[in-house]
């Protein structure tokens, strides 16, 4: 009778277990015949200049955000969450992993606004494991082979180039409104305001991919300037201007963001991916003018410091995420110190996808945070600020913070109890002496292990003679010198001159090159000495310059030309080897030498 009931008990058992499978497997099928992936979906929204006070949920006063406040009730809220000042270093940082001294992006300009080739992205990862990807609006990472977005890992692109839409770099006469972008490397022409256009293409994306899991990653370029936004959305707080707030438009920008965070969740919603979709909002670093360094005007939420700054404020960050079928949601916070070279590690491990063997990565998995499996990491970490505005690394502990638990080491002297002192007013340097050297020792040890990386050692690269690109665009935005930046259109219409003259190519294939040497962008030609005919949307007060020759230096050979009155470029065919070299190129005006600002370098082949 015993072992009857036993076996009866084992039948039960197994029936259970086959009942249990049967059901996983029919889910399964039911998802995948409903088109809905299994794994989450990961979006990615990355705002561009929007410090921790430019949101109502943040306490700000003035500013209206209902919709991104919404998200921060129902979300996780990591409330000490740190990037870099600027926005190249803290995108370099997010997408690789790494630090930005370990990944060559540490600037904004000359050079070093790009990642090193080679360079394995998350959008890498994320495409190595089945999803498909996508990035819209803000790259900043790169413009031309091997690291633009489609040469990283994403699948569809729809971006401005350089730092910012209008700047040099980028498509001539772009103003946020009505521009061309580029989908997939080729330019299209847009109607609408930017930041409607990045939302809108990314729902577009998201409504015809949902055959499989996918990576978006939402870059808006707002509210950085120039601050540019329709009327309707500046109007309620213009009179604050100049009484309480720095800048109305900024006020705008950001609410015209809200009301497309709002559109895109209820898009989520209807088209029933929201609960399987992990979704991040955040920011690249602190405000610009959102706050004025004295204090005086705007909100900041209690910090001191702004875009730029080594100070809390320019690199703390919000940081709110919701993944409802993981649990992550609930309006919670969470204190404990993170940073943006944790986002690859932390999302693969919340999607279950492995990291590639011998992937390099400086952060650090908070899932368990985020799932609740902990309420602190095993052990005390710091985290390191170095960025600078050159081509030349960061200096080892001038312009430097570093960060651990509460305590905050700037420039290697003053150290602050962010906790206690969160305006950094009190050195406490003096009575912790122990607490200096130990950060200093990390960040000493850390350092060390970042000289032996080529990346650290080398000059920024750009590559010529590779089949993906066969002609790549070089400005003076991203030339190296020791003068300091020109990287907007309206400068280089009113001949604005540098001396920064010097690229660095990487050959690929031995051959015939032509140099072209330009004033003006091929988008919008003139003449050298002359101005372009047209003046896209009357946007430049456009001033003419009279070089007499162009003068260019690279693989040991020194060639000058002169310029006619009709020349819109001056063009030269040069044999170049494998390898890398140096390319010099002037205008020369008098006993005078300028950086040119526009070089087109193509290949031509073996023969001429």
């Amino acid at each position: 009778m015993k072992k009857h009931t036993r076996w009866r008990f084992a039948e039960r058992d197994l029936l259970v277990f086959f009942a249990v499978m049967l059901f996983a497997l029919n889910s399964t099928a039911i998802a995948k015949e409903k088109g809905k992936p299994t794994k989450p979906n990961v979006v990615l929204i990355i705002t561009d200049d929007q410090g921790i006070g430019d949101l109502g949920c943040h306490g700000n006063p003035w500013l209206k955000t209902p919709n991104i406040d919404a998200f921060y009730k129902e979300a996780v809220r990591m409330t000490d969450f740190h990037v870099s000042p600027l926005c190249t270093p803290t995108r370099a940082a997010i997408f690789s992993g790494r630090y930005p001294i370990n990944n060559g992006a540490w600037s904004t300009f000359k050079g070093r606004d790009a990642l090193s080739k080679g360079t394995k992205t998350i959008a890498d990862v994320f495409r190595q494991n089945g999803y498909s990807t996508a990035l819209f609006g803000k790259w900043h990472l790169g413009d031309n082979y091997p690291v633009r977005p489609t040469d990283c890992g994403f699948e569809v692109a729809v971006h401005h180039l350089a730092g910012g839409v209008g700047e040099l770099s980028d498509y001539w006469g772009n103003s946020y409104f009505d521009d061309v972008y580029y989908v997939n490397n080729e330019p299209k022409q847009f109607k609408g305001y930017c930041t409607d256009v990045w939302f809108s293409e990314t729902m577009k994306f998201i409504d015809s991919h949902q055959d499989k899991p996918f990576f978006v990653c939402l870059l808006s370029n707002a509210p950085h300037d120039p601050l540019i936004v329709a009327e309707k959305y500046a109007a309620p707080y213009k009179h604050l201007e100049g009484d309480k707030i720095i800048s109305a438009n900024l006020y705008g920008m950001i609410a015209n963001i809200d009301e497309n965070f709002g559109k895109f969740r209820k898009f989520l919603k209807e088209k029933g991916l929201e609960e399987n979709t992990i979704l991040i909002y955040m920011s690249d670093n602190g405000s610009r003018f959102g706050y004025s360094r004295d204090g005086k005007l705007g909100y900041n939420k209690g910090f001191r410091g702004i875009k730029g700054d080594k100070l809390e404020g320019g690199h703390r960050v919000p940081f709110f995420i919701q993944w409802p079928n993981g649990k992550i949601e609930g309006g919670k916070d969470i204190s404990e110190l993170a940073a943006h070279v944790d986002l690859l590690p932390t999302l693969a491990g919340l999607c279950g996808i492995p990291i590639p063997e011998g992937m390099q990565l400086d952060g650090m998995d908070i899932s368990p945070l985020l799932l609740g499996k902990k309420q602190k990491m095993d052990q005390p970490r710091s985290v390191f600020v170095h960025h600078r505005q050159d081509w030349r690394p960061p200096m080892e502990v001038d312009q430097t913070c570093i960060l651990q638990d509460d305590w905050r080491l700037i420039n290697g002297s003053a150290l602050y109890d962010i906790r206690l002192d969160p305006q950094q007013t009190q050195n406490l340097a003096k009575e912790n002496p122990q607490v200096v050297q130990q950060l200093l020792k990390q960040n000493a040890d850390f350092l060390q292990n970042s000289k032996k990386n080529a990346v650290y050692r080398e000059l920024p690269v750009n590559t010529v003679g590779n089949n993906a690109q066969n002609e790549i665009k070089l400005t003076i935005q991203h030339a190296i010198g020791e003068d300091g930046g020109i990287w907007k259109c309206e400068q280089v219409a009113a001949g604005m001159k540098n001396t920064n003259n010097t690229h660095v190519l990487e050959v690929e294939k031995a051959g015939y090159y032509l140099i072209s040497c330009r004033r003006w962008p091929k988008e919008c030609p003139g003449p050298i000495w002359g101005t372009p005919e047209e003046n896209p949307k009357n946007l430049f007060n456009y001033q003419t310059i009279r070089p007499e020759k162009v003068s260019i230096r690279v693989a040991n050979q020194m060639l000058e030309k002169n310029i006619s009155p009709d020349d819109e470029a001056v063009t030269f065919s040069v044999a170049l080897e494998k390898g890398k070299t140096l390319l010099v190129n002037d205008f020369m005006e008098g006993k005078s030498r300028y950086g040119v600002y526009y070089t087109y370098v193509s290949y031509l082949g073996t023969e001429l």
